[in-house]
């Protein structure tokens, strides 16, 4: 539990607020022409994916929070469990759904990563890549003279995700997916 300073705060440093642990996306220090300086900052939760905003006077100490972030192999899910393996140690571990970001794009064999609190030795959630290929699992069928400006239809992919594909894709194609977003990118070429 190391105690840090806002002097040393930065963007991505994970510290604990009120029990919670948050990432910093933005701070400013800001000195006014009145008054004591005072770091203004935009926090994310890591558990909770609440978002605040929170001032703290200058040279304040706040606990800072060491998490580390390992890439592991998603195996398969059993009920609201799904269990992953460490590439190297081939350790399994499970984690409980709730704790799974965008579950569905997790597939078999995709490669996540795990977010861990190191101190606690506590897994805080675990994440899809950004950029993922999956296999259409259910659409309409393309029509002919459909084209790439041409509109979407819905289309059930692996995992069980429901994305917006051009009127040209059909069942059964692979496509690359933005995980953050849930947009088609392109078509991916055998």
């Amino acid at each position: 539990m190391a105690k840090i300073s806002t002097s040393d705060f930065r963007n991505g440093l994970a510290i604990r607020l009120d029990g919670e642990i948050y990432t910093i996306v933005e701070f400013q220090h800001v000195k006014p022409g009145k008054g004591g300086a005072f770091v203004r900052t935009k926090l994310k939760g890591v558990e909770n994916d609440k978002n605040i905003d929170k001032t703290f006077r200058s040279g304040e100490n706040v606990e800072s929070v060491r998490i580390e972030r390992h890439p592991y192999q998603f195996l398969y899910s059993d009920g609201d469990m799904y269990f992953f393996m460490h590439q190297e140690t081939y350790e399994q571990i499970p984690i409980e759904k709730s704790r799974v970001e965008k579950a569905q794009f997790v597939t078999d064999g995709i490669t996540c990563t795990l977010v861990v609190d190191v101190e606690n030795e506590k897994i805080l959630y675990a994440q899809p890549p950004d950029h993922i290929e999956t296999e259409i699992i259910q659409t309409d069928p393309g029509v002919r003279g459909d084209t790439a400006q041409g509109g979407s239809k819905p289309a059930t992919v692996a995992g069980g995700a429901t994305v917006q594909v051009p009127l040209f894709i059909n069942q059964g194609e692979r496509i690359k997916i933005d995980t953050r977003t849930g947009e088609y990118l392109e078509r991916v070429k055998s």
